[in-house]
């Protein structure tokens, strides 16, 4: 069953976090936070979600880096429920998909937890001064093939917020897999 993001909670301050990447550094999210807005993603390896749409999450974040936009991807999922997310999987994924931005690791969850992350994938997009303005769909094709001609709804978002610094106020929530939670 898929799980949906909740609507943009415009204005809500983005939580700082420091994470190990793929890359073998430490990230924090002043690290990360771009000139003129910020990118973080919740995605994983094994969702079948984020597997379909890798190839636009990559074209769009290195387009939006190239406008000044941050980006990070955190992968929040329980490795021992399932494995394949785990670190070194991770570290594959990103080197296969070419990644120019950080790839981090939540192993304690809290990070997650502190965005209100839900789903793989996830998208929260932030002005310049950390302000959200975007928690919408990567695009309309969720899990099948885009069209040539489908509307890019996070970049466009992003790049309305480089340009005037508001999010769209009208926003479709992302769907995907519910992010594997540990047992509490």
């Amino acid at each position: 069953m898929p799980t949906i993001a909740p609507v943009c909670d415009f204005g809500a301050a983005a939580p700082d976090f420091d994470l190990p990447g793929t890359d073998g550094r430490s990230w924090t999210l002043s690290d990360v936070r771009g000139q003129r807005g910020t990118l973080i993603m919740f995605i994983c390896k094994h969702c079948p979600y984020v597997l379909s749409v890798m190839d636009r999450i990559v074209r769009d974040a290195h387009q939006l880096m190239d406008h000044g936009v941050g980006v990070a991807a955190i992968s929040a999922n329980d490795v021992e429920a399932f494995p394949e997310d785990g670190f070194g999987e991770m570290r594959s994924l990103a080197k296969a998909h070419g990644f120019r931005f950080p790839y981090l690791y939540d192993e304690s969850q809290a990070v997650a937890h502190a965005y209100g992350a839900e789903c793989t994938p996830d998208f929260f997009g932030y002005d310049a001064q950390l302000g959200l303005q975007y928690r919408g769909r990567l695009d309309a094709s969720g899990k099948k093939p885009a069209a040539p001609d489908v509307r890019r709804d996070l970049f466009e978002a992003m790049m309305q917020i480089v340009r005037t610094g508001q999010g769209p106020r009208d926003q479709v929530p992302s769907m995907g897999c519910s992010i594997k939670w540990k047992p509490s």
